[in-house]
């Protein structure tokens, strides 16, 4: 898996009160407590996922 782009985001508020999608869209990128970080492969499908939850979570650098 060399060379292969990441993005590392991370939890930062809950998705109580949110859209039960917002809510499978954190789980789908593996995000369901606050403060958790994931690295996960920077795909344009993953991009939309953070994109729909950006109120939510961070980048990393």
């Amino acid at each position: 898996m060399a060379g292969k782009k990441t993005v590392t985001v991370r939890q930062i508020r809950s998705p109580l009160r949110r859209d039960p999608s917002q809510r499978s869209t954190l789980i789908g990128l593996g995000l369901n407590k606050l403060q958790r970080t994931r690295e996960l492969e920077d795909t344009p499908a993953v991009r939309g996922m953070i994109a729909k939850v950006s109120h939510l979570v961070e980048i990393v650098d």
